[in-house]
């Protein structure tokens, strides 16, 4: 089953310094019938202005990734980490029993656009994990890489919880397969250009829920860049 979900039909906020779309409630945005999809609990679509950003604020139990899609971000933490990650590069972290961290655009005059997704651990109060992965763009292009997995998959960046994130930067015209297993699913955003999946065409800010497919084919009508998670049925 295929489930295309419109940007426009999302939640959205702007607070001047920070635009976003909700995929999930979050926020002022709350829609009782879109709560998560499996353990994917959220994904904003968030666009940072220039020299602001999260001040310090804390997180407990939940796993969280950031993926760069334009832009710089810098991260500083509890745990004395601080980093700054540019576009196709991932952040992690797993909060445990609690963090505090800050996320900040500091650039004079360029905004940053990431993708933040909150994953549902497995258990509560978990070892903290923290890292980043610098990811070149011919990493993904023309092709799927796995930038994310659990401790037991073969991604470089590796969380608690049973998932699998790809991205790709797709030309246009070009296609690719990918077989999902039995009792598995996907949400699949699709983050510039537009694809068909099997069929169904995806605009830039566009979504879909893949739940009883055995295979999804992706073809990128105009230059595409993606990115899918895909989890255990709940």
């Amino acid at each position: 089953m295929l489930k295309k979900l419109k940007k426009e039909n999302m939640g959205s906020s702007n607070l001047g310094w920070l635009e976003s779309r909700f995929h999930f409630s979050f926020a002022e945005y709350m829609n009782p019938d879109n709560i998560n999809f499996g353990v994917l609990r959220v994904l904003n679509d968030d666009i940072i202005h220039p020299n602001s950003g999260f001040d310090t604020h804390p997180h407990s139990n939940m796993e969280i990734i950031s993926y760069i899609v334009d832009g710089e971000i810098t991260h500083k933490d509890s745990m004395g980490n601080k980093e700054t990650l540019k576009r196709g590069e991932v952040q992690y972290l797993s909060a445990g029993d609690g963090i505090y961290h800050s996320e900040h655009n500091w650039h004079e005059s360029k905004n940053l656009r990431l993708l933040q997704i909150w994953i549902l651990p497995p258990q509560s109060s978990l070892p903290k994990l923290y890292g980043s992965q610098r990811f070149i763009k011919d990493d993904r292009e023309n092709k799927l890489l796995k930038i994310v997995s659990s401790q037991n998959g073969d991604a470089k960046v590796k969380i608690y919880q049973d998932i699998n994130i790809y991205v790709s930067e797709l030309n246009s015209n070009k296609k690719i397969k990918f077989d999902v297993n039995d009792n598995r699913q996907i949400y699949f955003v699709q983050i510039e250009g537009t694809s068909k999946i099997n069929d169904i065409e995806l605009k830039d800010g566009d979504a879909m829920e893949i739940t009883k497919e055995s295979k999804i084919n992706i073809e990128a009508i105009t230059n595409s860049h993606f990115l899918f998670i895909e989890m255990k049925e709940l």
